[in-house]
């Protein structure tokens, strides 16, 4: 008798916690297959210390098939889901195309960058949902600190000021790490205290940065940034970006090389043209993460509008917390469904939120307990490690190195600028001009 097979789409938060759950519940009574664009589970919250220098690439990835032995990992891009004679197709890493077939299927392809409709935004910005971002964004600001510290030309002004768009927790952590960043690169550069120092700015439409979170985690987070020397303005967005910086839509016009967009994420494409209805394009479930009308198939994460039960007629949002729980969830209820214990409903209230600040400043809210200081600091890498699947050693090791040595300020040159589009489904991938593409 053949086993059953569960095709788990995404290696993200949901994805990664919802196949490892499977394999432990189902063992060898079904195959577990894990199709994802890389070998790895990427810890998106420690990626503002890959761009900052604190953290190596490798520390923030965990090994797909080292974490998971018992699940079978296939490499590819999901581009078509058929519900009806239920397949996953995709396009492999070298442009190969596949199928798997499935007897279970769990949703868990996560979230890309939000866009707007601003002219020269997707031409002149660049995200931060992927590693290849992360490292692109570590060589473009050393590159242009060394330039700026080359030559005295008007170009020097831009080529030192940085632009986040973007208050909410990956912008504030990568203005709040990039200052201190550039503050570093200029130590190490001769003559530099007769240039100004480097400027960032961070802009948010909000009326005050991290506007999800509690006010007192947000006045922690705008009192730090703002002593550090941040230019934070909140009722401000981009009107318009150029080959030569952009334009506020309060009218000013402020010349840089770097724009970052940390506006926010939307699902995956892909869950829109499954041909399921979606809420604000995320996939319908009920409170056990099943979508209605296909009891073989599940979504969760950012992927999925699963009905909050802690707050009734609202969604949960989409963060890492809710996509953690919701892939374990997830994973009992389709090892239920093949007769493996039994189904529960997703219900969870938030444990309280850490934003790291960088050095050893942080905002936490543990249980609700508002922090900040060191004492957050602490308590924020101490949640990091404990939330790690892995290198929890590595990661503690760069932590302690980085406080006792200066960081290696140099380009690696991986990633170049046409490498990491903005308008891309795939913000983990670098892509190669060229190089295999979804059809």
């Amino acid at each position: 008798m053949s086993r059953s097979r569960i095709v788990v789409v995404g290696a993200g938060f949901a994805g990664f916690e919802a196949a490892r759950t499977l394999c432990r519940s189902v063992r060898d009574k079904a195959e577990v297959v894990l199709l994802n664009p890389t070998d790895y589970f990427l810890y998106l919250p420690l990626l503002p210390q890959v761009a900052a220098g604190i953290l190596e690439p490798r520390r923030v990835t965990v090994s797909l098939p080292g974490a998971l032995p018992r699940v079978r990992l296939v490499l590819g891009e999901a581009d078509h889901v058929d519900l009806e004679k239920r397949f996953v197709r995709y396009t492999g890493p070298e442009g190969e195309r596949g199928e798997l077939t499935y007897d279970r299927l769990v949703l868990a392809v996560g979230s890309v960058n939000k866009l707007l409709p601003i002219p020269g935004v997707a031409e002149y910005a660049h995200g931060f949902r992927g590693l290849p971002e992360a490292l692109y964004l570590r060589d473009h600001v050393t590159r242009q600190i060394e330039l700026a510290a080359a030559g005295d030309g008007p170009e020097s002004p831009a080529r030192t000021t940085f632009v986040v768009v973007g208050a909410g927790y990956t912008g504030t952590e990568v203005a709040a790490q990039g200052k201190l960043f550039t503050d570093d690169l200029i130590r190490k550069q001769p003559g530099w205290k007769r240039k100004p120092a480097p400027r960032w700015l961070l802009l948010d439409i909000a009326p005050r940065v991290l506007p999800e979170l509690d006010r007192r985690l947000s006045a922690t987070a705008d009192r730090v940034l703002r002593k550090r020397g941040v230019d934070v303005r909140t009722r401000t967005s981009v009107k318009e970006a150029t080959s030569k910086g952009v334009h506020l839509d309060d009218g000013e016009f402020i010349e840089t090389r770097t724009l970052v967009w940390c506006v926010g994420v939307r699902p995956d494409p892909l869950v829109a043209d499954v041909g399921l209805p979606v809420e604000r394009g995320r996939l319908v479930v009920d409170p056990r993460l099943n979508v209605p009308g296909h009891p073989e198939v599940f979504a969760c994460g950012d992927a999925a509008a699963v009905p909050d039960l802690t707050r009734p007629g609202e969604y949960t949002p989409m963060t890492a917390q809710h996509a953690t729980r919701q892939g374990r969830v997830a994973g009992r209820n389709v090892a239920a469904s093949l007769g493996h214990g039994e189904q529960q409903t997703y219900r969870h209230h938030d444990l309280g939120f850490v934003v790291d600040l960088g050095g050893v400043k942080a905002a936490a809210n543990p249980l609700g307990v508002p922090l900040s200081g060191p004492v957050a600091g602490a308590v924020t890498r101490g949640y990091h490690l404990a939330a790690m699947p892995g290198n929890r050693v590595r990661v503690a090791a760069d932590w302690v190195l980085d406080a006792v040595l200066p960081r290696q300020s140099v380009q690696l040159g991986l990633v170049r600028s046409y490498n990491v589009p903005l308008d891309t489904a795939s913000p983990e991938l670098a892509r190669v001009p060229g190089g295999p593409r979804k059809e």
